[in-house]
């Protein structure tokens, strides 16, 4: 069998290659052995938003009897119910992302692909010769090997949503995106949570004062146990817990120590190219191309950010350059994540780690007395942006803050698109909006560079009174 391109692997990254592929030749194989559907649709991005939604639909009942609402303590949770919605519309999200897959039915092969040389792939009975191959063939859950004699015991994303109700107790190894939105949607829906966590940083913060209010916010809702491993021993009822001073026995674990790219057995080494200590290969950024050769990787496969709108960019990216006269290299996005916890957490631009050696300054504000935010009683957080100080050139900001994924936004676009402190200020933010507490961060950053340009209302003294300012 031959044929121009190679595609292993269905996902994101596959499918947005696969589009790409499909504009110049309809010559090309998607392999995959399934299950089919993407990552971010099955066990990722779309089931635990469900759980979330739910989970903050319940918690709200705390905060009713300050709104003059009674009854509250009259409201339970149905887990069953609650799981059954979850399943049933994570399940409309995979049939559209399996129609999809069905536009290329033609080209797909349901097999395991090995790759046996840079223009040759073996796929179950199919040994297929081509002139490119595209490697996008995803992650899955870090599961230590030790733990795999107790798994019964243990939940991953790849099953949490198949479960139709869980223990009264969980343990929840990782701290992490994943684990920390589901420790705290799992304790929301009355499960009593302790979370683990080697880091005292939570969720990709380097930022000490973010950190330390999202830290302030959660330890009012779960257990936290930081800064120490977390060992797991099976026992007769379940698995017991040891880490630091802490030890303890649970009827079930959820574990979220990361996730690691699917190159098991893949045939990297046939390629001949240098692998690291992992072994992954040195793979451009900007192509997708591995060394020279006619062979590219994109999506999670990649260990880099393991993020749906990443992996749709490599795989357009190496799609386009699997069919072009040339490789290309193409700009990326500012760097943009958002954990969906509360308050929510987000980094844009670089991170405070990534400013060492800079000359920055930093602007913040703390949301507790936040106007619209405390409003909705949801007046928790701290937000802090970053600048060059010369300059005024906006470079990054990490916050934990209320709809923190919004103003993550409004920040990426003035990041990308260069902009300053000053010309940001020029923005109109109208009143009352959680915007206008990323105004006081830029305000107080404004204060603090040593060379400004141009004239804008907003940059005239601030009131400190926000129905003035």
């Amino acid at each position: 069998m031959r044929t121009d391109v190679v595609i292993i692997g269905a996902g994101t990254a596959g499918l947005a290659a696969a589009r790409e592929v499909s504009k110049q030749t309809d010559d090309f194989l998607l392999v995959d052995p399934g299950p089919l559907g993407t990552t971010c649709a099955r066990v990722g991005c779309m089931p635990s938003k469900l759980l979330i939604e739910a989970a903050d639909a319940y918690h709200r009942r705390l905060s009713f009897e300050e709104f003059g609402i009674q009854h509250a303590d009259r409201l339970k949770v149905d887990m069953t119910a609650v799981m059954q919605r979850v399943q049933q519309v994570r399940d409309f999200f995979v049939a559209s992302t399996l129609e999809v897959t069905r536009h290329y039915s033609k080209q797909l092969i349901q097999e395991k692909a090995q790759i046996l040389g840079s223009g040759r792939v073996q796929a179950g009975k199919h040994s297929i010769e081509c002139e490119k191959i595209i490697i996008a063939t995803g992650s899955r859950p870090v599961l230590p090997d030790s733990w795999q004699a107790f798994s019964e015991h243990i939940l991953t994303s790849d099953n949490l949503f198949d479960q139709h109700s869980f223990v009264d107790r969980i343990a929840v190894i990782g701290l992490g995106a994943i684990g920390l939105e589901l420790a705290q949607a799992l304790s929301r829906l009355g499960i009593e949570v302790t979370a683990f966590g080697t880091d005292k940083m939570l969720a990709g913060l380097s930022d000490k004062e973010v950190n330390n209010a999202l830290l302030h916010s959660l330890k009012q809702e779960f257990g936290l146990q930081l800064g120490e491993e977390a060992q797991l021993q099976q026992t007769a009822a379940g698995i017991h817990v040891r880490a630091g001073d802490f030890s303890e026995e649970f009827e079930q674990v959820l574990v979220a120590i990361g996730r690691q790219p699917n190159i098991d057995n893949l045939g990297l080494e046939n390629l001949n190219i240098t692998l690291d200590e992992q072994g992954m290969p040195n793979v451009n950024p900007y192509t997708l191309q591995l060394e020279q050769l006619p062979v590219f990787i994109a999506g999670d496969v990649r260990a880099d950010a393991m993020l749906l709108h990443e992996a749709a960019d490599d795989g357009r990216i190496a799609g386009h350059n699997a069919v072009a006269e040339s490789v290309l290299s193409y700009c990326r996005r500012i760097p943009l994540s958002v954990v969906f916890c509360k308050p929510e957490v987000a980094v844009v631009g670089q991170r405070l780690a990534e400013l060492e050696g800079q000359d920055w300054v930093a602007g913040a504000v703390d949301f507790s007395n936040q106007g619209r935010a405390r409003a909705a009683l949801s007046n928790a957080g701290y937000l802090r942006i970053y600048a060059d100080r010369q300059s005024g050139k906006l470079l990054g900001s990490e916050m934990a803050a209320p709809e923190a994924g919004h103003l993550a936004h409004l920040l990426a676009l003035a990041i990308q698109q260069d902009m300053t402190v000053t010309q940001m200020l020029a923005m109109p933010i109208y009143h009352p909006v959680l915007e206008e507490g990323l105004r006081t961060a830029l305000r107080e950053l404004q204060s603090n560079i040593s060379k400004e340009g141009g004239f804008d209302l907003s940059r005239c003294e601030a009131m400190n009174a926000e129905a003035l300012d």
